[in-house]
């Protein structure tokens, strides 16, 4: 199964929705929203940015390697 690159953040603090291109081979653990400037991190348990606050799941959740550090 080829995995979903694109994903719509959105962030918890103003509802701003931007759709986003996750890296292949590795986890975001950090991004800023372009409209309130927030610095997301990960909520407990989850790997990475996408998988908290994103429409789909980082890749290598995806694809069942867990995540993957770079």
């Amino acid at each position: 199964m080829k995995a979903i690159l694109l994903s719509t953040l959105t962030c918890p603090e103003c509802g701003h929705q931007k759709e986003e291109t996750m890296p292949k081979d590795s986890c975001l653990y950090f991004y800023e929203c372009s409209n309130c400037k927030t610095r997301l991190n990960p909520n407990q348990g989850d790997c990475c940015v996408f998988c908290s606050y994103g429409s789909v799941p980082c890749p290598p959740i995806q694809s069942d390697r867990g995540c993957v550090d770079v």
